[in-house]
């Protein structure tokens, strides 16, 4: 279009620009909406505090109670077994896929389509039933003599057969984390540095994961605390962790809601520090995207706190 079919600005009677009235949107939905959720939300809040059926006084006598202390512990162990033993293993699995041989793929992708498609509690309930499958294990040559064997209920035990299952479901979607970080990065960096004459191993050490991570950390950190809320499924096998506890308790005194709110609050604590972990993990690896990370809330705080007081 032209310059001269632009259609002018208006003018006054004197030859000066007409002055314009600015008017604010008006978002009528916005705060209608806003105020609807701050409705719902005081109920909610009024409701937990007269309710009496929330039974807080039972809810205080065992939050902090030394049975739920002790379960809430195992089940920490039991997530940090998980997730050590998981990743290494699924690191192993996710490099065997990318790896060049065909067996090493067919076999890391069979497991992952293996672990993947039986459900956690099936899986815990197989290794916890190992023995009847087999005895004894032993280690010798394959196909031929033993030269030394174990009873399996010896050998793993309760808490082992739990770590085994969730280290190898873990590890089956840890792979896929891992494999999916490792493609992320430029296959330029790898090419660059074996044309430097890097040594494979070391190329993914210090070149390849720790640009992975990038990628991995938000993935992972969801199902580290996926596999903390998961731990819940061995009360199948009369392990005491946090679940396993909260169900014997209102077993015994009937006290159903207020213990099920005691597990609920233990839950949401350990999911949040989970949380605030894999902040600071991740704005660790972001420093060679961003030079300039944003500030972190204690950071925040602190500024906030210095502002207040040089106000003063």
């Amino acid at each position: 279009m032209s310059s001269d079919t632009l259609t002018p600005p208006a003018e006054r009677l004197d030859g000066r620009p007409a002055e314009f009235t600015v008017v604010p949107a008006r978002h009528y939905a916005r705060w209608a909406a806003a105020v609807a959720v701050l409705v719902l939300v005081a109920q909610f809040a009024h409701g937990l505090a007269t309710n009496p059926v929330w039974e807080w006084h039972v809810f205080a006598e065992y939050v902090f109670s030394e049975t739920i202390v002790q379960a809430v512990w195992v089940t920490l162990q039991l997530t940090a077994y998980a997730t050590v033993l998981g990743f290494l293993l699924g690191t192993v699995i996710a490099f065997m896929r990318l790896s060049h041989s065909p067996v090493l793929r067919t076999v890391a992708w069979t497991y992952i389509w293996v672990f993947r498609s039986i459900p956690m509690i099936v899986q815990l309930v197989f290794w916890f039933n190992l023995s009847a499958l087999y005895e004894r294990l032993g280690v010798g040559i394959p196909f031929g003599p033993v030269f030394w064997s174990v009873d399996s209920n010896s050998l793993i035990g309760t808490i082992g057969a739990a770590v085994i299952g969730l280290t190898l479901h873990q590890a089956a979607y840890a792979a896929e984390i891992v494999r999916g970080g490792v493609l992320a990065v430029d296959p330029g960096q790898r090419e660059a540095a074996a044309a430097l004459g890097i040594p494979r191993l070391r190329q993914i050490r210090r070149i390849v994961l720790p640009q992975a991570m990038r990628a991995i950390l938000p993935t992972a950190g969801n199902e580290i605390i996926g596999l903390l809320k998961g731990t819940s499924v061995v009360y199948v096998m009369a392990i005491g962790e946090l679940f396993y506890q909260v169900q014997v308790i209102y077993g015994r005194n009937g006290r159903v809601i207020p213990l099920l709110l005691v597990a609920t609050a233990w839950y949401v604590v350990l999911t949040s520090l989970l949380s605030v972990a894999q902040y600071y993990v991740e704005r660790h690896y972001a420093r060679g995207a961003d030079r300039t990370p944003p500030p972190t809330p204690l950071q925040r705080a602190r500024r906030a706190l210095k502002t207040l007081g040089d106000s003063r």
